[in-house]
């Protein structure tokens, strides 16, 4: 009999092409649920050398694929399955749209020959997704593949970044295709940016003037000057000109909170006197009152730097310039070097901010000295900021989350590096603790992963401490553990009334409940702590495990109060 087998080339499906198309351009990294069609899509990816952190649910890889695109500056990938996978993975995807950062949804979708007949998980995902999509693409042909993941890939992270999908009919996965014209696909495809405006000289020599000519200058950044690693030219502006500057709270660490210039103990003098802000990589958005007065001066003038031109044209400041936080920045400080100033210590404006946040700053370390037991929320938090801070080699990233403990945190733990950060964002979205504990782990492996989560915010990942154990991971979880939203049952007797009055509170939980004993079930470390030398000891020996653990603080319910916007008192 013939051996036919030199006749017929090899070939491969659509699964492995969509891996070797996402291995071309450099993709290193997946967040996902796996299921029908796309578990072979996952296999093949690790085959080729992409690492895929298997998630319980859509919404957490979601949270972890948009915190990865932040940390790193490469769109981080979410895969799911058709129909409820695609719409749980919504909440990564319009997260990324939020906080503009680099992300691609890849979900499967049902046979096109059987769309529009109720077929297994059935949904339009191209409709579905297309609020909070940059650019959405699907496939139609195995032979399309290459060029979409492309142009997913690159849409993502070009101009101002977000969030596209990617679209996959089964049909189109398990198409097959001649090996050798799968690679020359391949090969075709390459990286491209969007053009994003340079900045012109005059904008340039306008900006300069107007920080020249203030009185009272501010510099305002925020984490989309995290994101264009803009920390050496914010440092150099800082130090040439000697303003003052202000982060947002995704900002903090670009240059240190420690530092002699940071007005963040002053935030409301800083914001309420300034003549001249100047704004980089941060949006006038609620985090920053809108720039309007009663908060703001109503006279003052904002220079805003940003990668959008829509932005800057809905804002309508005194001086827009359209650019990359980082490139604008350096810009600058060469215009300021050709003729420098400097308003040096002993400048009025200077000396207010400095005596404003020292003064704050005093109070606030008088509140903090106190052991207070039961727990408030200052006296955990304080040990947990020493704790940190004594960690040897990188800084931790901080991930905070909740009510209370966020807010609490925002103004007592210490950032000291760019990027070790992450909180509930532009959106103030609840859930994202352990997927952004996750993406953080895997996007900076030499850095430990300090969660601080209050119990409500907590539960919304809590099955993914699994997640944890399973790789492995130097995550620490410390849980503030209130019994419930803003501290359990809070209802005045009037208002438990009704047929259901017996019921909880909506506010409340399971007084003390045991959550760190659900990393226990999965072979992790769990401490319950009450004292703040048990706080201590437990801090201690999981920083220097570096594994995977839950450290459940019991907090007095009724230390904390109902919490939203920014609550600034300094």
């Amino acid at each position: 009999m013939a051996d036919d087998s030199a006749a017929t080339p090899p070939s491969i499906d659509g699964n492995t092409l969509v891996a070797k198309s996402l291995s071309h351009l450099g993709v290193t990294h997946m967040f996902g649920v796996v299921g029908i069609p796309v578990t072979s899509l996952a296999t093949r990816a690790m085959a080729l050398g992409i690492r895929f952190i298997a998630f319980h649910n859509e919404q957490s890889a979601g949270y972890a694929a948009s915190a990865y695109g932040y940390l790193t500056g490469k769109p981080g990938i979410l895969l799911t399955v058709s129909g409820p996978g695609c719409v749980h993975g919504l909440a990564g995807l319009s997260n990324a749209w939020a906080n503009t950062w680099p992300m691609v949804m890849i979900s499967g979708s049902c046979d096109q020959r059987d769309a529009g007949r109720g077929d297994f998980q059935e949904l339009d995902q191209i409709e579905a997704v297309k609020a909070f999509s940059k650019l959405s693409e699907k496939a139609r042909d195995v032979r399309e593949i290459p060029n979409c993941v492309s142009r997913v890939l690159n849409r993502a992270g070009s101009g101002r970044p977000g969030g596209c999908y990617l679209d996959l009919p089964s049909d189109v996965l398990r198409q097959r295709i001649v090996e050798s014209e799968a690679d020359d696909l391949v090969a075709k495809v390459g990286t491209f940016n969007e053009h994003v405006t340079s900045a012109r000289a005059s904008e340039i020599e306008s900006a300069v003037t107007l920080l020249r000519k203030a009185e009272r200058p501010l510099i305002v950044f925020g984490k989309g000057a995290a994101y264009s690693r803009a920390e050496d030219e914010l440092k150099k502006l800082v130090e040439l000109t000697g303003i003052p500057f202000l982060p947002t709270p995704m900002g903090k660490g670009l240059l240190p909170d420690t530092h002699e210039l940071s007005a963040t103990a002053a935030r409301s003098l800083a914001i309420g006197k300034c003549d001249v802000a100047l704004v980089v990589g941060a949006r006038l958005n609620w985090l920053l009152h809108f720039g309007e007065a009663p908060k703001w001066s109503k006279d003052v003038s904002f220079v805003l730097v940003d990668v959008s031109e829509e932005e800057i044209e809905l804002r309508k400041p005194h001086l827009g310039i359209v650019g990359d936080a980082k490139t604008v920045v350096g810009l600058l400080n060469r215009e300021i070097k050709d003729d420098p100033f400097c308003l040096g210590k002993t400048n009025p404006w200077v000396e207010a901010i400095s005596k404003k946040a020292r003064e704050n700053g005093e109070k606030m370390e008088m509140q903090l000295a106190k052991d207070v037991v039961p727990f408030n929320f200052l006296t955990p938090m304080r040990i947990i900021r020493d704790a940190i801070l004594a960690v040897e080699g990188p800084s931790p990233v901080v991930v905070s989350e909740g009510a209370n403990t966020m807010d609490v945190g925002r103004s007592v733990l210490v950032q000291r590096e760019p990027r070790t950060r992450l909180d509930a964002g532009t959106w103030g979205t609840m859930g994202v603790g352990l997927g952004y504990c996750i993406a953080a782990a895997v996007a900076c492996p030499d850095r430990l992963v300090v969660a601080v989560e209050g119990d409500s915010g907590f539960g919304f990942s809590a099955m993914e401490v699994e997640t944890l154990v399973r790789y492995n991971l130097p995550v620490v979880v410390i849980v503030f553990n209130n019994g419930g939203v803003y501290g359990g049952d809070r209802r005045s007797p009037e208002e438990i009334s009704g047929p259901h009055k017996e019921d909880p509170a909506p506010t409340s939980f399971v007084p003390n409940a045991g959550y760190h004993k659900l990393i226990e079930a999965f072979g992790g470390k769990g401490y319950i702590v009450e004292t703040p030398d048990e706080l201590r000891s437990a801090l201690s020996e999981s920083f220097a495990a570096r594994k995977p653990a839950v450290v459940n603080v019991i907090i007095d319910p009724f230390a904390g109060a109902e919490s939203g916007r920014l609550q600034h008192k300094n």
